[in-house]
């Protein structure tokens, strides 16, 4: 009799430690899930991604990365309306989730942001170096000071042809090329090398960057600017001008690219703005997010961009991992 009454004690303890156990996890289903959430495992959905043209390659190889060697259930889309197009896209009801930038985000569209109650995180994610290009046949321009070269893109500059600025050089007609008004690069020239003055209706500007490289590469007496990225990959169909700030020529390269490098002048940021609430609601988002940072420095380059502080790096990184 005692036996049996010990035998019941122990099926009735076991029947509960299995129950406290069950009560602890709750749904098995939904504990896996929020392991694998917390534990950046498999995660699927899609990113989308818009804005500039400068920063699309290097985007568009982290995505490829992303997506082959991280996770290959989550699709992301990287285009290239332009950064002010870009902004369009992003600074709606469910816009876009990053908006990538060749210049910061202006008051008007900051003021958008909060008026649609979006959080935006800018995030930095490389220098690139505006490069001035021109054809393999010209011989002549090679070595250009910032003066000489907005005196080409200015409307009120006399200059015409390359004799005008330099009487030793061909007595022809230049054709000033550069992106449209809907890119970040072009508002960078405008407002920081043209000091905001009219550029010259003259000058043909175009909506993507490899019509420059086409129309550069066809035209002795072209001239066009764009990001260094552009020329690196194109280097076999035009040459980049060096520029005398002051100290002798510079050439646009990795090691000259920098904030307080030679190159300095020409030198400037570029972005992602990250929605921050898509970023919160969706895994995916943040863990890209997480993924272009942690991993920037090492797609950079072979891109055509220098690198950024690693104390930036880490800075946005934190920033992430808060969310």
């Amino acid at each position: 009799m005692k036996f049996n009454k010990y035998l019941l004690f122990m099926i009735i303890a076991t029947f509960a430690v299995v129950l406290a156990a069950c009560g602890k996890d709750g749904d098995p289903g939904e504990s896996d899930k929020n392991k694998a959430s917390a534990q950046g495992a498999e995660l699927e959905g899609s990113v989308a991604i818009d804005g500039s043209g400068t920063v699309y390659p290097l985007m568009a190889r982290l995505a490829e990365e992303y997506m082959v060697n991280e996770q290959e259930n989550v699709s992301v889309e990287v285009s290239r309306a332009g950064t002010s197009a870009g902004f369009k896209k992003f600074l709606v009801e469910n816009g876009t989730d990053f908006n990538n930038a060749s210049r910061q985000i202006k008051d008007e569209e900051a003021a958008e942001a909060d008026k649609l109650g979006i959080e935006v995180k800018e995030l930095k994610v490389a220098l690139d170096g505006l490069t001035f290009v021109i054809n393999k046949e010209n011989d002549w321009a090679t070595e250009m000071t910032p003066e000489q070269l907005v005196s080409i893109f200015l409307a009120d500059s006399p200059v015409e042809k390359w004799s005008d600025i330099n009487p030793d050089w061909p007595d022809e007609k230049i054709n000033a090329m550069g992106p449209n008004e809907n890119h970040g690069t072009y508002e960078f020239f405008y407002e920081s090398i043209l000091d905001k003055q009219d550029m010259d209706s003259s000058v043909n500007l175009q909506q993507e960057y490899s019509t420059l490289v086409n129309l550069v590469s066809k035209d002795k007496n072209g001239i066009a600017f764009f990001g260094y990225g552009y020329y690196v990959n194109n280097q076999d169909k035009m040459n980049a001008v060096a520029v005398d700030f002051g100290n002798g020529p510079v050439e646009p390269a990795l090691d000259t690219i920098a904030e307080d490098g030679a190159y300095a002048d020409f030198t400037r940021p570029v972005f992602t703005y990250l929605n921050v609430n898509q970023a919160k609601e969706n895994p995916q988002v943040k863990d890209f997010a997480m993924y272009v940072m942690n991993n920037i420095n090492k797609f950079a380059g072979e891109t055509g961009f220098a690198p950024i502080p690693e104390s930036e790096v880490k800075e946005n990184v934190s920033f992430l991992d808060g969310l």
